[in-house]
């Protein structure tokens, strides 16, 4: 085996917890914080624990409303047949040379 390859294994870690539960154990890591322990952990203790620590509820709360207020958005082919109109009622102008030409052509083709 290779030599000075493995890390350093601590045998006296301490892992310390949010709700201040401390132990110690074995790890390559000298000290470990964590979230939730035996001591807390809803597995454990038999109680429901809510643990939101990314704001995924509030995240999720604020997508529904925004999504709610913004349902008066219009798809795609409401929205091109919208522009459609619009561009129907606009005022065509025609140059008259080019009113020349089409009364040329229409006169000659009779």
């Amino acid at each position: 085996m290779k030599s000075n390859i493995h890390p350093k294994y601590y045998s006296d870690c301490k892992v310390t917890c949010v709700c201040g539960n401390n132990f110690v154990t074995g790890s390559t890591e000298p000290e470990i914080k964590v979230e939730l322990c035996s001591a807390c952990h809803p597995f454990y203790t038999g109680k429901q624990k809510l643990v939101d620590t990314a704001r995924r509820v509030e995240k999720f709360e604020a997508k529904v409303s925004a999504k709610e207020s913004d349902s008066d958005k219009k798809g795609k082919k409401i929205k091109r047949a919208k522009r459609a109109v619009e561009r129907a009622k606009k005022e065509v102008v025609v140059k008259t040379k080019d009113i020349k030409k089409i009364a040329q052509v229409t006169l000659n083709k009779k």
